[in-house]
């Protein structure tokens, strides 16, 4: 069986979509659709824009999905057995797999970015990676740190085993990271990244993002989704969006989600879109399946 994945913010490169554009009439139609639905060129951008530029949230999000939901529609052999996203690739997944909208995804997508932006400002916070370290060890050492009193830090990120990105407030992960790299870990190494993503500083981003959500139509997926707040698969459009609502602030828990969808029967995974990230994380948490990008 094959799962197709799609990545999450950071995948991103300038020239991004570039030859797909070039080269194909369908993919250039949704380029051009995506533009004017945005209001702004963000093709122009992803093509020949400057690295800061493309790592806005507001322009990043969008473009990743774009990338990835533009490459699978325009694929002659796009039949996933099931489907799942990293973060913000969870909403490319429901747009290939047909529970959203091409439109419909889009608007939520840059409605997430728009949002996340302002929390981003209104709460400023950080995340970092921690290698090497069991993660008991990092729930406990962060829930320790955040009962102190003094902002908050949780674990945002099970990308994969020796793997775990914590995320909170900006001095309370630099606490974290100090007693996690006293424990033990290999690295504990803050992200070039603009704010405390899948935690609890994104709750503005979340009510915001819910209202959008609540109003968009979900059919029910061509096949499963497995998503990140459980790692389970859903076909139920209310539980998508239930689930899709709560990611902001809850825990990305893919390595979870790998390991039910290898269960599940999956022994070919597919990363859509742009980047390899996520064919890394799944040889590492499970080195039986194959892995291959687009």
């Amino acid at each position: 069986m094959k799962a197709f994945v799609f990545p999450g913010q950071g995948a991103q490169f300038i020239g991004m979509g570039k030859e797909l554009y070039e080269q194909n009439e369908t993919a250039k139609r949704l380029f051009e659709q995506a533009n004017d639905i945005l209001g702004f060129r963000i093709t122009d951008i992803m093509f020949e824009g400057t690295a800061e530029e493309l790592k806005q949230t507001r322009v990043t999000q969008p473009a990743v999905f774009l990338h990835s939901v533009i490459t699978a529609l325009c694929m002659d052999d796009f039949a996933p057995d099931m489907v799942g996203g990293h973060s913000l690739g969870e909403f490319s997944a429901l747009v290939a797999a047909g529970a959203l909208q091409f439109e419909d995804g889009l608007r939520l997508v840059y409605a997430r970015a728009q949002a996340m932006q302002k929390a981003c400002e209104a709460a400023p916070g950080g995340m970092a990676a921690v290698l090497a370290l069991p993660d008991e060890t990092i729930e406990k050492i962060c829930a320790e740190v955040s009962a102190e009193g003094n902002g908050v830090v949780v674990p945002a990120n099970y990308n994969c085993p020796g793997q775990l990105v914590i995320s909170g407030n900006v001095d309370a992960v630099g606490r974290a990271c100090e007693q996690l790299k006293a424990a033990g870990a290999k690295r504990a190494l803050p992200l070039p990244v603009g704010g405390a993503f899948h935690s609890p500083l994104m709750q503005p981003a979340k009510d915001e993002l819910q209202a959008a959500i609540e109003k968009t139509e979900f059919a029910t997926p061509r096949c499963p989704i497995y998503q990140n707040v459980d790692g389970q698969a859903h076909t139920e459009a209310a539980d998508i969006k239930k689930n899709l609502i709560a990611q902001l602030t809850a825990s990305v828990r893919w390595t979870q989600e790998v390991r039910n969808m290898v269960a599940a029967g999956a022994t070919e995974f597919v990363e859509c879109g742009p980047g390899k990230a996520l064919q890394g994380m799944i040889a590492k948490i499970d080195n039986s399946v194959t892995v291959q990008g687009v």
